[in-house]
């Protein structure tokens, strides 16, 4: 968004006051090496035309209509001039080392073209053809050719497969677009119909515009972790918005994400949320997308605001380069209607916000201006005190606002629409409402949101008020989103140290020698092994013993005493015990034991003939408790994760689970528990004891730091983990190894 003059006219009466608008965006120091790419001082356009319907003319004329100020250098060798601009025959050609050259000629011609722009020092190409990687296995090659000739001469390159790029503050338009106003959203889109809609949406609306856009395309080169530094150091962008297909290195990109969110916020939309929707991505940019919940809850951690519906992106980008964040989640609704008080609570509940509880004094000063039979306490109804005194509505926002229980304040109902729906002369307090309205935004760090069923007829007071950067939703849904985004995002810096302060250490050259065992043998870790493995990092596991004959058994119901006790098979072929029908419960004696050891046995071998049987485990059994599970996957896009849930056959039917990016700190293990839907049996129902949340925060940690320890460990599962009023029993331990490592 562009600043803005101090002076606001705001009336009272015949007082002309003048206010001073809030800003807190920040900028990251420029290091990024797309600055001179992405607001360049000079543009090759390789491929300049003459035929109006090919992108060589359309980025020729982009430029020269919307008023570029730099260099242009049109490169064609069949014509002398284009739009009156004289051409060069080739890249040789160029009288200068260029920023940016625009490569609009077919695919096979781009590997020489990129090797003859960086060999002339060009910083960056924009690569438009198709046909690469998304294309097939002679499509990867090319783009391999053409990433080795950029790799060899220094140039960087966006694309292929892109649709381009534009900067609206340099009046760099590559696309042809018209009617797109600056503004101060950054907009990196794998989708050009997403570009589109947000553009016509945005100028639809009237009041937001845009910084810089690009189509990373394949991504061969440039990625989304470059582009989200860039836009994190660009000084007319107040909020990142990205559209995601899938993330080729999503792990850089949250790294990245961390120092960026600190300054500015980030806006991310994640298609693929289903397994054919994800199929889709994959065949259309040839990027890997990866779980859909997970991908949501490492972006969270980092504090990029998630959005669910593609329509959420410009409204919740809108609300935060306007109002940045929330001290917390607890809001205020004013309304003109009980039903919309509703469902603005619904919606808000839904996005886990919480309404605020108004003291007594707010209440009461409520009292002091509204009909009797408002309701004063959250959400407040005017229940008819606006139908004729419009202005009630602002005073009862100043009102709101003073509550130290309130975090955000949310208008929804009529406003701005009261001089049309009743009588004419409304028009002036509306607009006397709209300006105090602007100075209470003003002053206050509190956001201030607006709902208004007349926001698409764009009547004054609305229109006033946008002309002062305070957004006006149409849909309720909408600015909730933005309500629940702003809370998030206060809640994240609020707590932002705190997450930092991850758990890792050391290897033990024991832990060490197990997997040089394993892998020597070609095998994963043996139950046991793991056990022993989380058991030197603190991590408590119960007493078992491993049985590799049956004479073994003489004497360990005694050992064990009356505890009932498991025996489960040991074999590096079978990893699901279960289904091979190797696991026998409830044993209490040795004949029981002997007896199980022989059905295990035969079971196993008739599940599957020739499997290497290491033995038997035996242990007692853990009593009843509530089951969870701990779970590390190493995701090829964004590396270690760990899982959290309800465990046993829960996390497979309720898919109730909490993922977060490895090395996590305590902060991230507490909110791990707190997020996943269950925590309600996690801290107890129908009279049983809550489990002990210190222990199972404390395993979430030491597993975290397992993992990052040992980079032999590619898939662990604890499944499952009984967790008591006091501690937990590991009951299973599974590690999959990493060959090689």
């Amino acid at each position: 968004m562009r600043s803005r003059k101090n002076a606001l006219r705001a009336s009272k009466g015949n007082k002309m006051v003048k206010v001073r608008r809030k800003r807190s965006v920040q900028h990251l120091p420029q290091q990024s090496f797309l600055h001179p790419i992405l607001a360049p001082d000079s543009i090759a356009i390789i491929g300049a035309s003459a035929d109006p319907t090919k992108r060589g003319y359309k980025a020729l004329v982009g430029l020269i209509k919307d008023g570029f100020e730099g260099r242009i250098y049109p490169i064609n060798p069949k014509t002398d001039r284009i739009l009156g601009i004289p051409t060069l025959p080739s890249v040789d050609a160029l009288p200068e080392p260029v920023d940016l050259a625009l490569i609009c000629t077919p695919a096979a011609t781009v590997p020489e073209l990129v090797r003859q722009c960086g060999e002339k020092g060009v910083k960056g190409v924009v690569v438009l053809a198709a046909g690469f990687r998304e294309s097939g296995e002679a499509g990867a090659q090319l783009e391999q050719a053409l990433v080795e000739a950029a790799r060899a001469t220094g140039v960087r390159v966006i694309g292929p497969n892109t649709n381009g790029l534009f900067n609206l503050h340099k009046k760099v338009n590559l696309l042809g677009l018209t009617n797109v106003q600056p503004g101060g959203v950054g907009l990196i889109s794998q989708s050009g119909n997403m570009l589109l809609a947000l553009t016509l949406e945005a100028e639809n609306y009237g009041q937001i515009g845009f910084s810089t856009y690009v189509g990373p395309g394949n991504q061969a080169d440039v990625g989304f972790s470059d582009y989200l530094q860039y836009l994190g150091e660009e000084v007319n962008t107040e909020v990142a918005a990205f559209y995601v297909e899938g993330f080729n290195n999503g792990r850089q990109f949250i790294d990245t994400a961390r120092a960026v969110t600190t300054v500015k916020p980030v806006v991310v939309y994640k298609s693929g949320t289903t397994a054919a929707g994800r199929q889709a991505a994959k065949s259309h940019t040839g990027s890997l997308a990866g779980s859909y919940a997970m991908t949501v809850d490492l972006l969270r951690q980092v504090g990029i605001s998630v959005v669910h519906d593609s329509d959420e992106i410009l409204p919740v980008a809108e609300g935060l380069s306007r109002m940045q964040k929330a001290a917390g989640k607890r809001v205020a609704i004013l309304s003109d209607g009980g039903g919309q008080a509703t469902i603005a609570t619904d919606r808000l509940t839904e996005a886990g916000l919480e309404l605020a509880t108004l003291t007594e004094e707010t209440q009461a000063a409520l009292r002091a201006i509204l009909l009797p039979h408002a309701n004063t306490s959250n959400p407040v109804d005017v229940a008819g005190t606006s139908d004729t005194d419009p202005y009630v509505l602002a005073q009862c926002l100043e009102i709101l606002e003073r509550d130290p229980n309130v975090d955000q304040l949310f208008l929804v109902g009529m406003f701005g629409g009261y001089h049309l729906r009743f009588a004419e002369h409304l028009i002036g307090q509306e607009m006397r409402a709209a300006e105090t309205i602007i100075e209470l935004v003003a002053r206050t760090a509190k956001p201030v949101v607006i709902h208004s069923l007349y926001t698409p007829v764009k009547p004054p007071p609305i229109r006033r008020l946008r002309e002062e950067g305070i957004p006006v939703y149409a849909s309720i849904e909408h600015a909730a989103r933005t309500l629940a985004a702003l809370g998030e995002r206060g809640i994240y810096l609020k707590n932002r140290n705190k997450q930092t302060q991850v758990v890792t250490f050391e290897p033990d050259p024991e832990g060490l020698a197990l997997f040089e065992r394993a892998n020597h043998e070609g095998r994963n870790l043996y139950e046991h092994e793991a056990k022993q493995l989380l058991q030197r990092h603190g991590v408590t596991v119960p007493e078992e013993i491993l049985v590799r004959h049956p004479d073994e058994l003489e004497g360990l119901s005694a050992r064990f005493g009356q505890q009932p006790l498991a025996m489960k098979v040991v074999s590096r072929d079978i990893l699901h015990k279960s289904d091979a029908g190797g696991v026998r419960l409830n044993l209490h004696s040795d004949a029981s034991l002997r007896a199980a050891y022989d059905d295990i046995l035969a079971s196993c071998r008739n599940y599957q003939p020739g499997a290497d049987i290491h033995g038997v485990l035996v242990s007692p059994m853990a009593p009843r408790g509530v089951e969870v599970i701990v779970g590390v996957v190493r995701d090829p896009a964004f590396g270690p994760v760990l899982m959290f849930g309800l465990g046993g056959i829960y996390v497979e039917v309720l898919e109730d689970v909490a993922f977060r990016a490895i090395p996590i700190s305590r902060y991230d293990a507490e909110a791990m528990i707190d997020q996943i839907k269950g925590r309600k049996i996690l801290a107890g129902v129908r009279g049983e004891a809550a489990v002990d949340r210190k222990a199972l925060a404390d395993l979430l940690v030491t597993v975290s730091g397992l993992v990052h320890a040992y980079p032999q460990i590619s898939e662990l599962d604890l499944n499952p983990v009984i967790a008591y009023p006091k501690g937990y029993a590991v009951v299973d331990a599974r590690i999959i190894c990493n060959p090689g490592v």
